[in-house]
């Protein structure tokens, strides 16, 4: 007897993985919009910040999926 086996990593749970991206991805972008929201900036500005962000998020979201494969 060799011990306890693991169990295999069961992949059918996508639905777990697209909101974690997506609440990460609303973070950044969020997080840029605050920033400027509290710097006295324009509306048209705290919409730039979160486009920014956004751009921001969705790059680091695909380094960090590329890193981890």
């Amino acid at each position: 007897m060799s011990g306890p086996r693991r169990r295999p990593r069961q992949t059918g749970d996508v639905s777990g993985g697209r909101r974690l991206k997506l609440g990460f991805l609303l973070l950044v972008a969020l997080s840029g919009a605050t920033m400027a929201f509290q710097g006295g900036a324009s509306l048209p500005v705290v919409a730039l910040a979160t486009l920014i962000g956004g751009l921001a998020g969705g790059a680091l979201l695909w380094y960090v999926s590329w890193i981890t494969r």
